[in-house]
């Protein structure tokens, strides 16, 4: 965008000049701009048909202009922010809420009204609260002095985890007192097999690989090590459980988010971070060994993995509602 200067008549024409990028650029703020004032409207009807009793957003742009529009009809209005880095939405809507859920203690100083916020934990499943190591183990006929390893990426997968786990399944497949359990992600399941294949791996019954696995809490609560990114439930359901991780943040995400959910837990000793840029096969595999001989650490990084998870979340956010 340039501004240009041209003489006409004894007087001086200002005007400006907008290259492609630039148009480009203004079209799409124009485009928001539009769209913005659309999901304002569709907003303020969605409320006032409904007519609910209090609205609580979770995070996202989707919640603004509906948080916003519960406020501005005087009902009660709430966020839960599930990361330890808040998002930007939930920023802007702090103004308009009554409360504010926040999930890690960390969270606070990225919010201005301190009087707002309650430290609540990330809501999870109640299978993650009740499910025994002893009694997964035994349904999983894992033998008692077994290491068993959990590794996952999340529902879909992540290919950087996925072809390092190739180097640590090539070690641990011949060692008997290992049992490894690798959820490989529904986009990534054929592509690891085919690798192995080539490899000329033949697995043992150690090792287990999976595409996608339901019962999720069942292999968490039977594991030793969790190998996992650091999504703010999964670092929950982790911390929950009790386990001692390597949590491998995803670079991928908005405001790194993850890597300072992995830090909440790191901090208190429950967790060792791996930066994706610094992940290589030598260092996980070096990681996982040590950690496997070293059963004093392993208990501590245990206990302060549980001293971090919150196990009452859904009841402490229904306390905090102003329910008539």
């Amino acid at each position: 965008m340039e501004k240009e200067l041209v003489p006409k008549n004894g007087y001086e024409i200002r005007f400006i000049t907008v290259s492609g990028f630039h148009r480009k650029q203004l079209w799409k703020n124009l485009k928001t701009a539009v769209d913005l004032a659309k999901g304002n409207r569709q907003a303020d009807r969605i409320i006032k048909e409904f007519g609910p009793d209090l609205v609580i957003g979770t995070g996202g742009y989707v919640c603004g202009p509906v948080v916003r529009a519960a406020h501005k009809r005087g009902i009660r209005t709430y966020i839960h922010e599930q990361n330890a880095f808040p998002g930007v939405t939930n920023k802007l809507l702090e103004k308009y809420v009554d409360k504010v859920f926040i999930s890690f203690p960390e969270s606070k100083r990225y919010f201005k009204d301190q009087s707002k916020l309650v430290v609540t934990g990330n809501p999870i499943r109640k299978s993650f609260l009740i499910c025994g190591m002893n009694f997964s183990r035994e349904k999983m006929s894992i033998r008692p002095n077994e290491f068993v390893i959990l590794c996952f990426g999340g529902s879909l997968g992540a290919g950087r985890i996925n072809s390092t786990m190739l180097y640590v399944i090539e070690t641990v497949n011949s060692m008997t007192d290992i049992r490894l359990y690798f959820i490989t992600g529904k986009n990534y399941y054929g592509k690891v097999m085919d690798a192995l294949k080539e490899k000329d791996i033949s697995l043992n019954h150690n090792i287990n690989i999976l595409e996608y696995a339901d019962n999720i809490h069942e292999y968490l609560s039977s594991a030793d090590l969790v190998i996992s990114r650091a999504g703010a439930l999964t670092v929950s359901e982790i911390t929950a459980c009790g386990k001692a991780s390597i949590l491998i943040p995803s670079p991928n995400v908005t405001g790194n988010h993850q890597y300072f959910n992995a830090k909440v837990v790191a901090d208190k000793g429950g967790a060792i971070i791996m930066e994706e840029k610094d992940l290589t096969d030598e260092k996980l595999l070096g990681t996982i060994l040590r950690l496997k001989n070293n059963k004093e650490a392993l208990n501590s990084m245990s206990e302060a993995s549980a001293c971090v998870g919150r196990l009452d979340a859904v009841d402490t956010i229904y306390d905090q509602l102003d329910v008539d």
